[in-house]
C-alpha cells in the first residue's frame, strides 16, 4: 500500500531570498540533522543570466533501523538522489528527491515547493508531499514502513527550525537582507542616482561575496566549494526545470497554512496534518456540497485514530446524510413543539474551567416516555440534533474568543430522580437510536462527561447503554454518586464555582426548564406534528404508532410469532374514546394491507381478520378482552404456546346510555357516549423467552418497577401458559 503524505504551507516571514540563503546552508552537511550525514553535487547548471541554477546531489542518510534489519539489509547507510531546481526570477526552488538504494524494493519520491507568499511579497511559503511504497523487503515491510514514516516526521518536524537556525546565522555574519535577482543590463556611461538603500545593499552584497557566505543565492550566482567545485561538471545543455506534481499544485483556497492549524486546530504531527490536508482536499474534489470545516473533518480522523480510509467512510457517509436531512440550516429551521420547549430538561450554561461550553441535563427529572408519545421519535431526535449544532457553533466562538482551539464540549448529567421507569424499554430503544446517529455524525465532540447523583439502578441503565458509546468518549465520563460531586476532584474541578448549578449546590441560578411529567393531553399532538416539513424522516420507523378505532371498524396488528414461547410484549395509551382490547391467534396466514387507511398523514386503521373467519375454528381468543377507558395506560404479555400469526386488537366499545335519560342530559355526556371514533396509541414488540425475565418492568413509565405487571409476566414465562398479565395505570 502507497503511503502518502502531504504537509500543510508553512511560512517563514522572511524574503525569498534570505530563506534561500539559508537553505543553501544545509549543504554539504547538516549537524541538525543525525541522519544526514553528507552529499555531493552530481550535476550543476546555471544559466548566463543567473536567473536558473540547478543543482543534483547525492545524500547519505544513516539507517535508523534495529540491528537485525541492518544485517539482513547489508547496509549502515542509503543513498537518495535530490534534484533542486531554483528560479530566480519567478522566486521559486523546486525540490525532487528519490532514493536510489534498495529502488526495485522501496520507492521513495519527495517534492517540495518554496515560493514566495500569495499576499505578502516579503515571507516565503514552503510545501511538501511524498509518497511510500515498500514493495518487498525480506519481509520486514510494515518495519520498514512504521521506520520510514517515523523518521520522515522527525525531519518535517525540524525543518522549520533549521531553516531558522541558518537565518539567525546569517543575521549573526550581518546578513540580513539578499537582494533580489535582476536581469543583467548592459553598462550605461551616466551613472544613476544612488538611492537611499544603496548603501545597505552593498553591505549585504560583500558580505555575501565572502567565502563563508552562500554565493549561489546572491545575484552573481557564482557557486563556490572547496570540496566540489573542481570535479563538478556543468551541463552544457539547460535541463529540464521539474513540473510541480499534481499532488501539491494545490488552489491557494485548499491550502492550510501551519500557524492555522495550530491557532484554530490544536498540536497536530506532520503525520496527522498531512492526512487532514489529504482528506480535506479529496472532499473540495468529490463532494459537490458545502466542504464542511476543518475542525469537523479533523473530529473524524480522531474519531477512527487517523485511519485515513476509515475516516474517509465515515465522513462521507455523515455528509450524504446531512445532505439528505438539510442537518445544515437546522438552527435557522428548527422550532421545536411545546412539550419539547417545557419538558425537555436540558440547556446551554457558560463554560467549563478550560473554556469549553457547558450542557446540562436533567435526565432524572426529564418524562421520557411522556416527550415520546407527546412529540414522537423524530421531534426528539431533531432537539438532539440542534443541541449538537449549537454546540459547534459555541465551539467556533470559543476559539476565536480565547485565542486557543476549543472543539469539544462538557456535559453534566443529573441523575437525581432516576428510576425504573426510566428504564423503560421503549425508551432505552428510543436511547440507543440517538446515541447511534449522534455517534456516526458527531464524533469527538465530548471533551467531558460528567454524571453526578447516579442512583443505585444506573450501573443497569450504563449497562445497557454502554456498549453502543464509542470507547474513546466512555474514557471521558466521570461518575459521582450521592453527594460526591460535591467534594474534591467533583464539579468544582471542572467548572467554576460561580457556575455551578443552584440545584447542584451552586449559586447560579439556571433558566431550563425543570422538566417533570408531559400531560396526557399532550400526547394528541402527535397526530397533528408534521416533523419532517417535506424531508426524508431521520428515523427509519416509529417506536410508537397512532391508530383509529371505528365503531364497526377495528384496528388490527399483526405480529409472526416464528419461536414457541416467545414472549409477544405492548404498551398502549388510550387517547380518545373507550376501546376493547384482546390478542388473538390465527389458524390461517394472514397478510397486511398495502395502503391502509391513514397510512400516509394520519393515524392508522387495519383490518386483517375476515369476517367469514370463525371463531374457534379459524381464529382463537388467547387474552381476555380488556375494556380499556379513556387516559389510561395499559402494559402486558403473552407467552406464545405455538409459532405463527397472532393479532393485537382494539375494538370500539359501546358505552350503556339508559335511554330514559333525557336529550339535555345526553348533551352533557363525554364525547365517548356520543361520538363513534377512539385514538390509540401504542408499541409492541416480540422477545425471547430467555430474554423476557425482568424486562416488562421497564414498560412502565411512572409507576413503581416492581409493579404487579412484573410478578405477572415472570410467573407467567415460567409456568409457561398463555395466560397473560395486564396492568392498567391511572391516567397521570
Amino acid at each position: 500500500m502507497v503511503q502518502q503524505y502531504q504537509s500543510p504551507v508553512r511560512v517563514y516571514k522572511y524574503p525569498f531570498e534570505l530563506v534561500m540563503a539559508a537553505y543553501e546552508r544545509r549543504f554539504p552537511t547538516c549537524p541538525q540533522i543525525p541522519v544526514f550525514l553528507g552529499s555531493e553535487i552530481l550535476h550543476e547548471f546555471k544559466s548566463d543570466d543567473g536567473a536558473i541554477h540547478v543543482k543534483e546531489r547525492r545524500c547519505k542518510l544513516n539507517v535508523d533501523a534495529p540491528y537485525i534489519l541492518k544485517k539482513i539489509a547489508g547496509v549502515e547507510v542509503v543513498y537518495f538522489i535530490q534534484k533542486n531546481s531554483l528560479d530566480r526570477r519567478e522566486r521559486t526552488l523546486k525540490i525532487e528527491a528519490h532514493n536510489e538504494s534498495f529502488a526495485s524494493r522501496v520507492i521513495v519520491k519527495e517534492n517540495c515547493l518554496y515560493s514566495v507568499h500569495p499576499e505578502n511579497s516579503e515571507w516565503t511559503c514552503f510545501e511538501q508531499c511524498a509518497s511510500l511504497d515498500v514493495k518487498n523487503f525480506f519481509g520486514f515491510e510494515s518495519t520498514v514502513e512504521k521506520i520510514a514514516m517515523k523518521q520522515y516526521s522527525q525531519n518535517i518536524k525540524k525543518g522549520k527550525e533549521i531553516i531558522e537556525f541558518f537565518i539567525n546565522d546569517l543575521r549573526s555574519n550581518g546578513v540580513t537582507y539578499v537582494p533580489p535577482w535582476t536581469p543583467p543590463k548592459p553598462v550605461s556611461p551616466i551613472e544613476a542616482k544612488p538611492s537611499k538603500r544603496e548603501p545597505e545593499l552593498q553591505a549585504s552584497a560583500t558580505v555575501l561575496s565572502s567565502p563563508s557566505s552562500c554565493d549561489s543565492i546572491t545575484s552573481s550566482s557564482s557557486y563556490h566549494s572547496a570540496n566540489t567545485a573542481a570535479q563538478t561538471p556543468v551541463s552544457p545543455t539547460v535541463p529540464d526545470i521539474p513540473e510541480l506534481p499534481p499532488d501539491i499544485r494545490i488552489a491557494s483556497e485548499d491550502k492550510l497554512d501551519a500557524d492555522y492549524i495550530e491557532r484554530f486546530l490544536g498540536h497536530l504531527t506532520p503525520i496527522q496534518e498531512s492526512y487532514l490536508i489529504q482528506l480535506r482536499k479529496w472532499i473540495a474534489e468529490s463532494h459537490k456540497g458545502q466542504v464542511p470545516k476543518d475542525s469537523h473533518i479533523l473530529r473524524f480522523l480522531r474519531a477512527r485514530d487517523f485511519n485515513l480510509e476509515e475516516a474517509r467512510k465515515m465522513l462521507c457517509n455523515s455528509l450524504a446524510w446531512r445532505k439528505q436531512h438539510q442537518v445544515d440550516l437546522i438552527l435557522d429551521t428548527w422550532k421545536p413543539p411545546t412539550p419539547l420547549v417545557d419538558y425537555f430538561a436540558g440547556g446551554w450554561h457558560y463554560y467549563d474551567r478550560e473554556g469549553r461550553p457547558l450542557f446540562i441535563l436533567r435526565l432524572g427529572q426529564m418524562d421520557v416516555k411522556g416527550l415520546l408519545k407527546a412529540c414522537g421519535e423524530e421531534a426528539i431526535l431533531r432537539h438532539i440534533l440542534s443541541v449538537n449544532e449549537e454546540g459547534l457553533r459555541r465551539c467556533e466562538e470559543a476559539t476565536k474568543a480565547r485565542g486557543y482551539p476549543i472543539s469539544t464540549w462538557t456535559c453534566v448529567v443529573d441523575l437525581e430522580g432516576l428510576s425504573m421507569r426510566h428504564l423503560w424499554r421503549p425508551g432505552v430503544k428510543a436511547l440507543l437510536r440517538f446515541i447511534e446517529v449522534v455517534e456516526a455524525n458527531y464524533p469527538e465532540t465530548m471533551g467531558r462527561l460528567l454524571i453526578v447523583r447516579a442512583p443505585r439502578v444506573f450501573p443497569v441503565l450504563w449497562t445497557l447503554v454502554s456498549p453502543f458509546i464509542d470507547e474513546n468518549t466512555r474514557k471521558k465520563f466521570l461518575i459521582y454518586g450521592g453527594n460526591d460531586y460535591l467534594e474534591s476532584g467533583g464539579l468544582a474541578d471542572y467548572i467554576d464555582p460561580e457556575y455551578i448549578p443552584h440545584f447542584l449546590g451552586g449559586t447560579c441560578h439556571c433558566t431550563m426548564p425543570e422538566g417533570g411529567l408531559v400531560p396526557k393531553s399532550l400526547y394528541q399532538l402527535l397526530d397533528n406534528l408534521s416533523m419532517n416539513d417535506g424531508l426524508p424522516s431521520l428515523c427509519q420507523e416509529t417506536i410508537y404508532q397512532l391508530s383509529s378505532v371505528i365503531k364497526g371498524a377495528p384496528h388490527e396488528v399483526l405480529v409472526n410469532i416464528d419461536d414457541k414461547d416467545s414472549v409477544l410484549t405492548w404498551d398502549f395509551d388510550v387517547l380518545k374514546g373507550d376501546v376493547v382490547f384482546t390478542v388473538l391467534r390465527s389458524r390461517r396466514p394472514l397478510t397486511v394491507p398495502k395502503d391502509p387507511p391513514g397510512a400516509v398523514g394520519g393515524p392508522l386503521n387495519v383490518q386483517l381478520l375476515d369476517k367469514s373467519m370463525t371463531v374457534g375454528v379459524d381464529v382463537s381468543v388467547v387474552e381476555t378482552p380488556l375494556v380499556c377507558h379513556e387516559g389510561e395506560s395499559i402494559q402486558g404479555s403473552h407467552v406464545a404456546r405455538y409459532p405463527g400469526p397472532y393479532v393485537l386488537q382494539w375494538k370500539f366499545h359501546n358505552a350503556p346510555v339508559s335511554s330514559s335519560l333525557p336529550q339535555a342530559v345526553k348533551a352533557t355526556l363525554p364525547d365517548v357516549f356520543t361520538h363513534h371514533k377512539c385514538k390509540v396509541m401504542y408499541y409492541h414488540e416480540v422477545l425471547a423467552s430467555d430474554d423476557f425475565r425482568g424486562s416488562m418492568t421497564s414498560l412502565q413509565s411512572s409507576q413503581s418497577g416492581f409493579s404487579s405487571l412484573s410478578v405477572g409476566t415472570t410467573s407467567s414465562a415460567q409456568s409457561n401458559s398463555s395466560q397473560s398479565a395486564n396492568s392498567s395505570c391511572p391516567s397521570r
